[in-house]
């Protein structure tokens, strides 16, 4: 689309914002149907909707899944601390909301690289002396793991919950396995793992649309959006114990009632799981 790499007239652009290339941020924003984005956000979602017309159920099936999970986590495993990585920008039912909600003591380190993401998340949080929200690469596991707020707020002797969702899919080369090992053996016994990311069932009624997704995010403007198999997604959570029912579509984690309206194609595309580090 010709300009789309340009706001549209009214919007207005903090000067630390590039707009020459989408935000997995914003575009995650967009999908949510959030205000946080810029036409080149926009103009990605428009793209996957040309072959996947409930696209925005990627985006929130993914959030909901997230907040189940925290859900789970904080009523049934006496955990009160959360590492979570790729936080994204502000919404409805953050992980502290959900977790401090159910344990008003839990600890939450945030983590983002995204400039949008760090000035909306640290005004957020200015009131919330238990939740802290960190700048690094959520890709390279020990400057995560090794960075003082997370060593000053997090005690790795007791058990943590580590919150991927929505995020390894966006890292697109070969080490996605080698990564999520790294975090995983970092943390203590008893700890719990959260994981979502964009599937491709190998199935022939929905392997081609996965495909064509992965075709139009990896050459969108955003650049990365990797719908991996089944076994590539097993690979990300070796040396955990899955919660029942395991690896699933997100809409099927333990969702809060039965199913009545069908699924559209677009859910049988992304799929999470929760281990326990035995």
């Amino acid at each position: 689309m010709p300009g789309a790499e340009a706001p549209a007239s009214h919007e207005v652009v903090p000067p630390y914002i590039d707009v020459s290339k989408a935000s997995v941020a914003r575009v995650y924003d967009a999908f949510l149907n959030g205000k946080d984005n810029y036409e080149i956000d926009r103009e990605v979602l428009r793209r996957i909707q040309q072959v996947a017309p409930e696209a925005t159920l990627l985006g929130w099936d993914n959030r909901e899944f997230l907040i189940r999970a925290t859900r789970f986590i904080a009523s049934q495993t006496g955990i009160t601390q959360y590492l979570d990585c790729g936080s994204g920008l502000p919404t409805a039912e953050n992980t502290h909301q959900v977790a401090q909600r159910l344990a008003p003591d839990s600890r939450v380190v945030y983590v983002d690289n995204d400039p949008v993401v760090l000035a909306h998340g640290r005004a957020l949080l200015e009131e919330n002396d238990q939740t802290h929200l960190i700048a690094a690469d959520i890709f390279e596991p020990r400057d995560v793991l090794e960075n003082e707020v997370v060593r000053k707020h997090l005690d790795f002797t007791q058990p943590i919950a580590l919150h991927q969702c929505g995020t390894m899919h966006h890292y697109t080369g070969e080490r996605y396995g080698e990564i999520m090992q790294e975090y995983i053996e970092a943390l203590p016994s008893g700890s719990y793992v959260a994981l979502s990311h964009f599937f491709d069932p190998e199935t022939s009624e929905y392997s081609d649309l996965a495909r064509k997704m992965e075709e139009i995010f990896i050459h969108s403007p955003m650049g990365s959006g990797a719908f991996r198999t089944k076994a590539q997604i097993e690979s990300m959570l070796q040396g955990l114990e899955l919660v029942e029912p395991g690896l699933v579509r997100c809409t099927d984690w333990w969702p809060d009632g039965p199913h009545v309206k069908p699924m559209a194609p677009v859910q049988y595309c992304i799929v999470g799981a929760v281990g326990r580090k035995p």
